[in-house]
């Protein structure tokens, strides 16, 4: 029975290894023909192949932002917000997408600021973005390794120095690392578990209730972020960059 087992287990791993480096081989091709296509130009079929390789799993910030720039090079600049915007969502930092996806952002009809939030806020944000979810988590976990060092070094040295020197340590490590693991929470949720969505009907009537016979609050336009508040049925409560609210069907925008 045993043997059995062990068979078994071993073609399902053998399986599962080839199935991975046959993925990785089509995903090298399609890779390539993408890249190729848009050199030559052809930036319809990049943005086919871009796709088909989300389509086969692989997930990278690359990949959204190339199938971004393949559409913003047909024009198709609502389409290259979104992708720029998802691109973003792995690689906060990145400059080239913050670049392009400001530099789309010009094309569209509302322009509407985002409201104003407190300065507190803005520096938390502004540190939560020198890493990502997973940077604050790798940093939290070293940090909580040199506490549980500082820790050692204080109950078991008979030095007074290394005594101090150990709490400190400890104790600011521990204080940073609690912080860090914050941000983490923090980028995930801004980021993995956001709300954000992406107008896509080209003219777009908010009413003030998810009914078609609700009164029209206000036209919006393709290619606006907004951030969907709640859901009912096939409607969906969205948030504009400046505060305001309305609803709309589910049809009409695509959460990021």
């Amino acid at each position: 029975m045993k043997k059995i087992i062990f068979i078994i287990s071993s073609t399902i791993l053998f399986a599962i290894n080839t199935q991975a480096e046959n993925n990785q081989k089509v995903i090298k091709t399609l890779l390539d023909s993408a890249n190729t296509a848009y050199v030559q130009k052809r930036y319809d079929a990049a943005a086919d192949f871009y796709k088909k390789i989300l389509d086969l799993g692989y997930i990278a910030p690359e990949i959204y932002y190339n199938l971004g720039n393949a559409y913003f090079k047909q024009n198709e600049i609502t389409k290259a917000i979104y992708y720029y915007e998802k691109a973003q969502k792995l690689a906060p930092n990145d400059k080239d997408i913050k670049y392009n996806l400001e530099f789309a952002n010009q094309y569209i009809t509302d322009k509407i600021k985002q409201a104003p939030r407190f300065f507190i806020v803005k520096i938390v944000y502004k540190i939560a973005d020198l890493f990502t979810t997973n940077g604050w988590a790798i940093l939290a976990f070293t940090l909580f390794i040199i506490v549980l060092l500082s820790l050692l070094a204080f109950l078991f040295t008979k030095s007074i120095s290394i005594k101090k020197a150990s709490f400190y340590i400890g104790v600011i490590s521990l204080i940073f690392s609690i912080t860090s693991l914050y941000l983490s929470y923090l980028q995930y949720n801004r980021y993995a578990r956001s709300n954000e969505a992406i107008v896509f009907a080209p003219t777009l009537t908010l009413k003030s209730s998810p009914d078609e016979n609700g009164t029209d609050l206000m036209i919006i336009h393709e290619g606006l972020k907004v951030s969907v508040t709640d859901s009912l049925d096939n409607w969906y409560e969205i948030k504009l960059p400046d505060g305001n609210k309305g609803w709309t069907e589910k049809q009409n925008v695509k959460r990021i």
